[in-house]
């Protein structure tokens, strides 16, 4: 496996360094996969604004969450699910919509499994969704802008679980507690 670099305000490249002082200010630290992205200033900027667009998106916390999750699972992200663990954890997301998105148990609403199984099926067949999955997912209560909105999600998820894989990108110690690894068994 390529070594990648964890970049500082020391070792990143001029472009990236900007980008490093609002990953620290927004996190209260430099997320490790800040670090790596570092090396690439476009891919950093890329994936911050992709997360700051993701956040203004029409969905509730709770379906940013099962987005953001269902992506991390299914792409067995051994980083993205433990951070986002912790980040579902600060904004107030209920531990057991985290827990069966990890778990891959049904999820507390039916509604919430509806955005699970067309975020899934928007992964696996890259986009070429049957239109009985898009009106499944209709049906359930979304509108076509929530499937748009996913599209903008499984893009920056791609973004930092592709990068996560190349680089084995070591989960930052504040996530540490919510490790996970693809085989794991459920969560306490």
């Amino acid at each position: 496996m390529t070594d990648f670099t964890l970049h500082t305000d020391e070792t990143a490249p001029e472009a990236s360094l900007t980008l490093l002082k609002e990953s620290q200010k927004s996190f209260g630290m430099i997320p490790n996969l800040h670090a790596v992205m570092a090396e690439a200033p476009g891919l950093l900027e890329g994936y911050q604004k992709l997360h700051a667009l993701f956040l203004e998106t029409s969905f509730t916390d709770e379906e940013v969450t099962v987005v953001w999750q269902t992506i991390n699972v299914e792409h067995a992200c051994h980083y993205c699910v433990p951070a986002h663990t912790g980040i579902a954890k600060s904004m107030d997301v209920d531990d057991s919509i985290t827990n069966a998105l990890r778990d891959k148990t049904p999820l507390p609403t039916d509604k919430l499994e509806a955005l699970r199984d067309f975020t899934l099926s928007v992964v696996r067949d890259r986009g070429e969704v049957d239109e009985k999955t898009v009106q499944a997912f209709l049906d359930a209560g979304y509108e076509k802008r929530h499937i748009l909105e996913i599209i903008l999600g499984v893009s920056q998820k791609v973004m930092s679980n592709y990068t996560n894989h190349l680089a084995n990108t070591p989960v930052d110690k504040p996530f540490k507690k919510f490790e996970w690894h693809a085989d794991s068994t459920p969560s306490s």
